[in-house]
Formats: structure tokens, sequence, C-alpha cells
């Protein structure tokens, strides 16, 4: 059976973790993907490095009116620590009526999961995707006991997804096997599930071959939302149809980091002297935004803030 993260006050672990209420903003991604599962949509999940790429994506959530996932890595927690994320993050979305979540991506152990829950993240990730079945599974449930308890939704991966992401590395696909799927979600309760399909980490260096077929199969099968890892680089017509079979979050990172760069080099080109980080930082924002904005179209989650 599915977590219901609207059911809290687990009392064997009442007081493990002690979380402030939210504002309505700031939410978890329970609502939101279940929504998008609902309508034949993904909501668009963006990885986020500092404090100029957090307001960026929630500007572009409101101008595109799209429910919005922010995501960190453990190298990125490394580089800022998830205070400061949930910090930033918070006081983004006490700015604005769209709905925001902040997601641990790829979380790598139990003890960085719960770290994130008790620090404010509104979704966690915990990845055992590297394990082999059953420990992968004893992993997921740990952690979704715990967060279940308090209300927080459990993202996991089932298979592997090829390439790179932070110091996380998958030489081979292994595509996600569907009738693993349904036994994986009920031996785990689960709130989403990341699911490999061909995709890949990083940018592609072929054309890459998606097993596209595959997520109708999966989702036919298991009632949590699926989850695309490595669109970055995707056609808009691949994503598009991934989300068509059953796609319902689609995570966006190595793109958003090269449009940041790509507009701070463009600005010391045009102009070297430029020495103030506050003029870096605005170039960089407007790109990182108009990339958001492009992907929420992809994603077919554009104006779906309040359905």
């Amino acid at each position: 059976m599915i977590c219901n993260v609207r059911e809290k006050g687990n009392k064997k672990l009442s007081g493990v973790i002690d979380r402030k209420e939210e504002k309505m903003s700031f939410v978890t991604s329970d609502k939101m993907l279940a929504d998008a599962q609902r309508g034949r949509y993904a909501v668009g999940a963006f990885n986020v490095e500092n404090m100029e790429m957090v307001k960026a994506v929630i500007a572009a959530a409101e101008e595109a009116q799209a429910p919005a996932m922010l995501q960190t890595t453990p190298s990125t927690v490394r580089y800022g620590s998830l205070e400061t994320f949930v910090a930033m993050v918070r006081a983004e979305a006490d700015k604005t009526e769209i709905p925001v979540c902040l997601h641990l991506d790829h979380g790598d152990s139990f003890e960085l999961a719960i770290q994130a829950i008790k620090a404010g993240y509104t979704s966690v990730m915990i990845d055992g995707s590297k394990l082999p079945f059953a420990e992968n599974a004893a992993l997921t449930r740990r952690v979704v006991d715990v967060a279940c308890a308090v209300g927080i939704p459990v993202e996991a991966e089932l298979g592997r997804v090829g390439g790179k992401e932070d110091d996380l590395k998958a030489h081979a696909d292994q595509n996600t096997d569907p009738d693993q799927a349904r036994q994986f979600e009920e031996l785990t309760g689960v709130s989403s599930l990341a699911v490999a399909i061909g995709t890949a980490h990083g940018f592609y260096v072929g054309e890459p071959v998606l097993d596209k077929d595959r997520v109708a199969e999966i989702a036919a099968k298991v009632k949590a939302p699926l989850v695309l890892h490595g669109a970055s680089g995707l056609s808009e017509s691949d994503v598009r149809e991934c989300v068509s079979k059953g796609m319902c979050k689609v995570n966006f990172a190595t793109e958003l980091r090269v449009a940041y760069t790509g507009a701070v080099k463009k600005l010391l080109a045009e102009a070297p002297k430029t020495y103030d980080p506050k003029k870096l930082g605005l170039a960089a924002m407007e790109a990182v935004k108009e990339q958001v904005i492009a992907r929420m179209k992809m994603c077919g989650c554009v104006g779906k803030a309040f359905v």
C-alpha cells in the first residue's frame, strides 16, 4: 500500500522528528504529483545550486503559474547545507502563492534523508538503486517509515539510470522491470518511483534509445507517480511522449547549470571589466528562468499551479 502522507501521527515514531508547520505555498510533493498523475502532465523538478537558481526557478513558476519542485543533491548539500537551502526556498516561497516543494534528490543514506526532513525539506529521495533489490527495498522502507510519520513523501529508484549525477555513477543501464516495480511498491509504500527506461544523467554522448512503452507497462502495475531522471538533453517529443505514457515528474539538472554558467561567460566576454557579482547573478537568473519556463511547457504543467 502506498504511504498516504496526509495521514500523520505514527505514535511509535512521534517525537523522532520535530517539524514546524509550513505555510500553504511551501508544500510537499504529494498533491502536485497526484494532480499531475490524474491530469496526465508532469511536474518539472529543477536542481538548484545557489540563491540565484532558487529565485530563478520560483520566478519561472510564478510567471508560468506552474507548481515547482526545487531539488538539491548530496554534493550541493555539502556545498551549501540543508538548512541554508531550506531557508532560501522558504523565504522565496513566502513571497508567492504558487505551490513550491523542496526535494532531496538522490539522497544517498538513511541519515541524510532524515536530516533533510528535520531541516525542513518537504520531500526526499532515497536512492538505493545501486543495491540488490531486497536491500534497496529495505532501505527505502526504513526511510518511508520515518518520513510518513511526519507527512513527508519519499521517492525511490528502481533500476539504474546511466551516466553521472554528482558522485553517483552508473556505467550501464538496467531498465526497470514492471513486475519488480509492483513488488517494490508493495514492500516499501513509496510515494513516487524513479524508473530506468534508457535515460542517463548529464548530457548524452549519442542519441538516447528510450524504452517508452516500458513507462506505460510500469504505470499499469504501480499506483505511485513515476519519475523521469536524466531529462537534460532529451528532445521535446521524447519528454512529451514519456509524460503521455505515465511520467508525472521530470528532473532537469545539467542543462540549468549550463544555462547559468553560459550567461556568466557571455556577460564577461561582452563586458570583461564587470566585477559586481550581482550583475553576474542577474544575468544567470534570467537564463535559468527562461530555461525553466521552456521545460515547464514541455512537461505540460503551465497553468497547473492551482488545479
